[in-house]
């Protein structure tokens, strides 16, 4: 257990790096720089952009520490208020894990009579059938599972579940997460408190935090993402994207998008990557609000080594240059009676990000290169400063040392992890999960075969028998 001295130590630390910051900005030269830039067109330009984009930056920062504070999670409903609910668990090459899953879904702290579990295997490749065949037997009555005949993506797995669904809320949780005993309670009780809340999004933590720097680093920018960002989104009633690793939808509003959702194209193609995202986007459309639920926390397991976390935020950037682009389609317009000024500030910066941060970012480098000596000390006091706001909000939300990890990850994050959102904008078309490849034989049924059987129709078989 964390004591005082632990999260006074961390804020310590960050309060070095401040200093150094401050200390580091004063003593270098930045002058060399301006005078370098301002002496060609091209320089003055970017010089001009790189002001704006600090100044518009820190005051969207500022609205947001404003937002962050008026924030204030939703009470939670009594049994006889709560709602039914479906919970759908998708699951693909998962294993035993989603066992683990399912198995927290019903330990939780919901009338089970209001609540039941669709179990969908997308054509695993692994044992994960074998595992939701387990759960179907040990907890009779209460969990339906489906297998999709081939692997169709995550967005088909969910439509299954939607349309076998039966309760007045849908919740999505991945299969590779765990949720607290009063997480559904929360994450529910909104659409009781408020018939305008059309979707709902869960507090995203990490489950393997002792598997290496990642899933630490990972577990720091995870709080600052849901718990301050989200958190600000929810006042204005926009969150931007109902995480797949736990959301919430209420039924109507999704079965009237529902073959919309399952049939989006981008590019001519179809929209296997971005769900979440996409129908985030559609349950705004259609008026209602998104909100966020800080006491609803799931556990999610992270990757573990380099190129799987790259894979994983490239997915998710190209996914966010989709969405973007969707979104501008309707955020401008009238859309819902009540407010959207915020969602459309929010929207604003992200558009912003997309296109002059990362014209921004090539020129950082292209400076480095030219001007090493004198442009990587301001490198340096950039990245480290970027590092403070979400390790000093870990430390005081969380009261935990781990928030000296927001530094490593800040570093690592804008030297390597930050160009996937580069290398997204030239590939947005690309659909591939990347994250689910086996690093076992493929027990799919092609070519494996016991006693002339394939192994699904043996795994049945056993079950039948026992």
């Amino acid at each position: 257990m964390m004591t005082k001295r632990d999260n006074k130590s961390a804020l310590l630390v960050f309060a070095l790096i401040l200093s150094m910051v401050v200390l580091l900005y004063f003593i270098t030269d930045l002058r060399s720089i301006w005078t370098t830039l301002g002496e060609t067109p091209a320089g003055r330009i970017l010089l001009t952009f790189s002001k704006i984009f600090l100044v518009v930056h820190l005051a969207v920062f500022i609205w947001r520490l404003v937002l962050f504070l008026k924030y204030k999670p939703i009470a939670a409903c009594d049994d006889d208020e709560l709602p039914t609910c479906s919970v759908i668990v998708p699951a693909y090459n998962e294993g035993s894990q989603v066992l683990a899953t399912i198995e927290s879904i019903l330990q939780s702290d919901y009338p089970p009579e209001k609540m039941s579990v669709i179990g969908v295997d997308d054509g695993s490749r692994d044992d994960t059938w074998l595992w939701l065949k387990k759960a179907e037997r040990q907890f009779p009555g209460r969990v339906r599972i489906f297998r999709q005949p081939v692997n169709q993506g995550k967005r088909h797995a969910l439509f299954r579940g939607f349309t076998h669904g039966e309760g007045d809320v849908f919740v999505t949780i991945d299969s590779d997460s765990t949720v607290a005993p009063r997480t559904l309670r929360h994450l529910v009780s909104p659409f009781v408190r408020n018939p305008r809340v059309g979707a709902m999004a869960g507090n995203v933590r990490i489950l393997n935090r002792q598997e290496g720097a990642i899933p630490k680093m990972l577990e720091v920018a995870f709080a600052y993402s849901f718990d301050f960002l989200r958190a600000g989104q929810s006042v204005i009633n926009s969150v931007m994207c109902t995480p797949g690793a736990l959301s919430a939808y209420r039924r109507s509003v999704v079965m009237n998008v529902l073959q919309e959702w399952l049939d989006q194209k981008f590019c001519g193609r179809a929209a296997n990557i971005g769900e979440d995202r996409a129908m985030t986007n559609l349950v705004l459309r259609s008026g209602y609000h998104v909100h966020y639920q800080r006491e609803a926390m799931v556990y999610t397991t992270a990757p573990i080594t380099v190129p799987k976390l790259w894979k994983m935020l490239l997915r998710w950037a190209r996914s966010n240059v989709r969405e973007s682009i969707v979104i501008t389609r309707f955020v401008f317009r009238r859309f819902r009676t009540d407010g959207a000024l915020g969602l459309r500030i929010n929207v604003m910066i992200g558009l912003m990000n997309l296109t002059l941060g990362q014209a921004m970012h090539v020129s950082a480098v292209a400076l480095l290169m030219f001007l090493p000596l004198t442009v990587a000390p301001k490198i340096i006091i950039g990245v480290a400063a970027a590092s403070c706001a979400p390790g000093i909000f870990y430390a005081l939300r969380y009261k935990n040392n781990q928030a000296v990890w927001a530094v490593p990850y800040s570093f690592f994050y804008m030297s390597y992890l930050s160009w996937t959102c580069l290398y997204a904008l030239v590939s947005p078309h690309k659909t591939a999960w990347m994250t689910r490849d086996l690093d076992t034989p493929d027990f799919s049924g092609a070519g494996y075969q016991v006693d002339g059987a394939s192994f699904p129709e043996l795994s049945d078989k056993l079950h039948e028998a026992a």
